[in-house]
Formats: C-alpha cells, sequence, structure tokens
C-alpha cells in the first residue's frame, strides 16, 4: 500500500557500534550490575582476613568454605544456650573463657573434650531429666567464625547482617586456651569457672527462661 510504514522487525535491534576517529569499530562491554565486583571482593577479603586472623594469630584451625567455620573439639568444645540464659548466667560467674553470640543463641567456648563431659555433668547435678535448650558440641562440630574484634584485621570488622560477634573475645596466642573452662584437677589454678559449676550454672537459666517462657504463654491463652 503506497505510504504505508515498514514493518517492525521481529528480531533484536542490533547494538549500537561507536567509531573510533582513528581506529575501528569499537563494541562497548556489556554493562555489570552495580556493585557486585566490588561487593564480592571486598566480602571474599574481609572472609580470607577473618580466616588469616583466626589461623595464624589464635591457632585455630578452620573449614574450608565460605563463610569461615571453625572446626570445633581440636582446641575448643561449645556450649550453646539461649542468649537470655546465657547473659544471665555470665553474671553470676564472672570471668569466663570467650564468648560469642549469634542472632538468639550464645555460644560458650570451653576446653576440649569438655563436650563428651556434659551429659554426665547434668545426670551428676540432676538436670539430666528435665528438657534444657543446652546442648554440647565437641570433635567434629564447626561454629560459624565470630566477626574478628577490634585489634583484629580491619576487613574483618565489618560484619554482615546477622553474623557471630564475640561478646568477650578470644586473647591472641595461647591465653585463650589458659582461660577456658574444664574440671577442675588438685593444684590446678587459673581465672575461668570449673566446668561443673558453668554447666550448673547454665542450666539452672536454661531452666528459668524455660519456665518464664510457659507462664508467658498460658498466661496468653487464658486471655483468649
Amino acid at each position: 500500500m503506497a505510504g504505508a510504514l515498514p514493518p517492525v522487525p521481529a528480531f533484536p535491534v542490533a547494538p549500537v557500534l561507536h567509531r573510533s576517529p582513528t581506529g575501528p569499530v569499537v563494541v562497548p562491554p556489556p554493562r555489570r550490575p552495580l556493585g557486585a565486583g566490588p561487593r564480592r571482593e571486598q566480602r571474599e577479603e574481609r572472609e580470607e582476613g577473618a580466616r588469616s586472623w583466626y589461623e595464624r594469630v589464635l591457632g585455630w584451625p578452620t573449614a574450608p568454605g565460605a563463610p569461615p567455620r571453625l572446626r570445633v573439639g581440636v582446641r575448643f568444645d561449645v556450649l550453646d544456650v539461649p542468649a537470655e540464659a546465657g547473659r544471665a548466667a555470665l553474671g553470676r560467674l564472672g570471668p569466663t573463657g570467650p564468648v560469642a553470640v549469634r542472632g538468639g543463641r550464645m555460644l560458650l567456648l570451653v576446653a576440649a573434650g569438655g563436650a563428651e563431659e556434659v551429659p554426665g555433668l547434668l545426670e551428676w547435678l540432676e538436670w539430666g531429666s528435665l528438657p534444657l535448650d543446652l546442648s554440647a558440641v565437641g570433635a567434629g562440630g564447626l561454629m560459624e567464625a565470630p566477626l574478628v574484634p577490634a585489634g583484629g584485621p580491619a576487613p574483618g570488622r565489618e560484619g554482615r547482617q546477622g553474623a557471630a560477634f564475640w561478646l568477650r573475645p578470644p586473647k591472641p596466642g595461647y591465653e585463650a586456651e589458659a582461660s577456658l573452662p574444664a574440671l577442675s584437677v588438685p593444684g590446678g589454678s587459673g581465672s575461668a569457672p570449673d566446668l561443673a559449676r558453668l554447666v550448673h550454672t547454665l542450666a539452672t537459666q536454661c531452666h528459668r527462661v524455660r519456665l518464664v517462657a510457659g507462664t508467658a504463654g498460658a498466661g496468653g491463652r487464658r486471655r483468649r
């Protein structure tokens, strides 16, 4: 039909080419999502900085992969309790070994091998028959590496949301292991509480938190 517009091509429009005044045609590089490259590089740098700090400064082995994770059972074991119970226990215990927080959980480091003693201690302390939100992690376990405390490599201090952090950070060198709670032995010394006392205090506070939560739940059901 005279005067009709030409049909629109069904194939994609070719990219615009730019001709250099003194050279051949140049195709502009593809656009990369804003911040994708730098953010990934920063994250990798941060994670490698943290891994290096744990392995070289503290001598704590890490597991491969990201984010960095610490191997449990080699230099320390871990007691995992609700953060509310853990904070109440710390107020009654005074000095302890290193302590980390991740979300609503608190992770207390104890001497390697201590996790194996916890079930027997709970029975001996007459807590064994009660449902306590207290778990012990020993050999073969992994713990997310908390953010490197101030004084460590700068990249490690830039955290990600929800990451674990040190409430009571470890000290460089072998001082951290000397401060880890363990079963007392005759003539032993150290500022950390005995493992039995630590477990008893944590169990008491875990039980209290459970009772308070149960009471609050029962009150809410009655109001309905």
